[in-house]
């Protein structure tokens, strides 16, 4: 048996997986593979490193604070995130809060961090061995929402979030041979995507990368089209999708600590089903 444990993202909604992850941690729940899109990379590195509680703080702390997302950063680095006080200044081995990069390192844990290159629209698929000590650049381009944030540059090429391109990889969990599969979403499981937004932003990033502008508009479809895959996989006891049943008033970019709270504390309670879907 291999097993994975992915994680869709959802900006501030990770709160939830994170959740989820550290009632597998408590449990010491090990997964073969973990795989990250958008916010969720940041929770399956956490993972992999074993750090229970570690963006439990980065939510519900450090998200307040004007050098992780503000409009005074879009204003001087044109993005409202900033990646590199986040994923650097915050995570570096001097940092607040370090990443513990040798307990990556030393995992048996292969871990894939989902981006979608901004040039050409594709997903790229970045591996544990895109990942130094002090260099975590692969996650900043994972979590770098179109508008929100610029693209994300690594080895010099630009690269947005990986929900535009691949926003529900169970098909990658499947093609690295796993064959039990947690997926954690963010959302309810009956929740389907319109393209309105999508389609505003498109436009915004159509004049400079519009073949990331075309998967945006497609992204409504695309996760659909996903979810009622990952649905139909689970009726067939191929994977188990975790879910919240209610959003406890968090959306993308919430920072209301009170629904932080309980959207956590949801996650908790829902891990349990992962816990005894991992024992059968």
């Amino acid at each position: 048996m291999k097993s994975a444990i992915i994680d869709v993202g959802g900006g501030m909604r990770g709160i939830y997986a994170a959740g989820v992850m550290d009632c597998c941690m408590e449990a010491k729940i090990r997964f073969d593979v973990g795989i990250g899109v958008s916010a969720g990379s940041a929770n399956t590195t956490s993972y992999a490193a074993g750090q229970k509680g570690r963006n439990y703080v980065f939510y519900t702390e450090y998200s307040n604070r004007k050098e992780y997302m503000s409009f005074s950063n879009f204003m001087r680095k044109k993005s409202y995130i900033d990646m590199d006080y986040v994923y650097g200044v915050l995570s570096n081995s001097d940092g607040e809060n370090p990443l513990d990069y040798p307990a990556i390192a030393a995992s048996s844990m292969e871990l894939i961090t989902v981006a979608t290159n901004a040039l050409t629209g594709e997903a790229k698929y970045f591996d544990k061995s895109d990942i130094a000590q002090d260099n975590y650049d692969v996650v900043k381009a994972s979590c770098s929402i179109p508008l929100v944030c610029h693209p994300y540059i690594v080895n010099g090429v630009p690269y947005y979030d990986g929900a535009l391109s691949d926003p529900i990889p169970v098909e990658k969990a499947f093609t690295m041979g796993c064959d039990k599969v947690v997926l954690i979403l963010t959302r309810q499981k009956d929740f389907r995507r319109v393209p309105g937004k999508d389609q505003m932003i498109a436009r915004g990033i159509r004049r400079k990368y519009p073949r990331a502008a075309a998967r945006m508009e497609q992204r409504a479809e695309l996760y659909n089209t996903s979810l009622d895959k990952a649905v139909r996989y689970e009726r067939e006891g191929r994977l188990l999708i975790v879910a919240p049943d209610d959003l406890c008033g968090m959306d993308t970019l919430t920072r209301d600590k009170a629904a932080m709270d309980r959207f956590y504390k949801k996650g908790l309670e829902d891990g349990r089903a992962v816990i005894r879907y991992m024992k059968e």
